[in-house]
């Protein structure tokens, strides 16, 4: 289990696939670890280098004191490429992971081939909806909010259809560290992409799922009509369309990388 030392976290990572290829980096969403990316892995590692990594304050991360920024979590991926050596990347990120993305798709583009955002949202939520969230998982745990939070991650039609995935889903979740998971959610509550979005020139993909309720195919549109290289693609899933529509999201997302 490699982890690099950065400044002031340890990033648990995990590197697979053909040691030549070019290197895709997954970006994993709020309450979740590399391990979402399970589904994705036969596929992708046959054209990339597969980076897979645990957000700062999750899975086996470092947990450091909150709150975090947007910015502070994309550092950490640029921090881990530099360890690591590595110069242009693909990135793809899903709902969090996807505002990591627009950061460095704003921030950092000479450092990224192509950007895949899914799942996200140029401003996620409001501080109406943020702030009792945090509150009732501090008082909680993620318990008291998690069979809420995976009723929109994964739709009640797949949730029936696949149990075992959905109680493996629901397993993630709720071995998230209460403070990890706050401070990631102010980092969320506190970014807005909305008018910084028009400056990512790279060529990218935006992934939406028609029954998503907290990153609508809305939002997905939104980003799609002010990225000036955008490409909309629109599943029928809900939050974690990666995992619902695995087959479809793994062949349209290499599509798109190798094309």
């Amino acid at each position: 289990m490699p982890f690099a030392e950065l400044q002031d976290a340890r990033i648990h990572y995990e590197l697979s696939g053909p040691e030549n290829a070019h290197l895709l980096v997954l970006s994993n969403s709020l309450g979740s670890t590399l391990s979402m990316w399970d589904a994705q892995m036969p596929v992708f590692t046959q054209h990339f280098r597969v980076l897979r990594y645990d957000t700062r304050g999750h899975g086996q991360s470092s947990i450091t004191p909150g709150p975090y920024t947007m910015a502070q979590l994309a550092g950490d991926v640029l921090a881990l490429l530099d360890s690591l050596n590595l110069d242009r990347v693909y990135f793809c990120g899903l709902s969090m992971g996807g505002s990591t993305g627009m950061w460095l798709g704003v921030h950092a583009p000479a450092r990224l081939r192509k950007l895949v955002l899914c799942n996200t949202a140029a401003k996620i939520g409001t501080p109406e909806i943020w702030n009792p969230r945090i509150a009732a998982v501090r008082q909680g745990g993620i318990k008291a909010i998690s069979n809420g939070v995976l009723g929109r991650w994964l739709s009640e039609n797949f949730r029936a259809q696949f149990p075992a995935i959905a109680s493996r889903t629901l397993s993630m979740l709720e071995g998230s560290n209460t403070d990890g998971y706050t401070a990631n959610c102010e980092a969320i509550r506190d970014f807005d992409a909305r008018e910084a979005i028009a400056s990512i020139a790279l060529p990218t993909l935006v992934v939406a799922g028609t029954h998503d309720v907290s990153t609508t195919a809305a939002d997905g549109r939104f980003l799609a009509e002010r990225i000036p290289a955008a490409r909309y693609l629109e599943l029928d899933a809900a939050h974690l369309s990666n995992i619902e529509q695995n087959a479809r999201f793994n062949s349209e997302v290499a599509s798109f990388l190798l094309s």
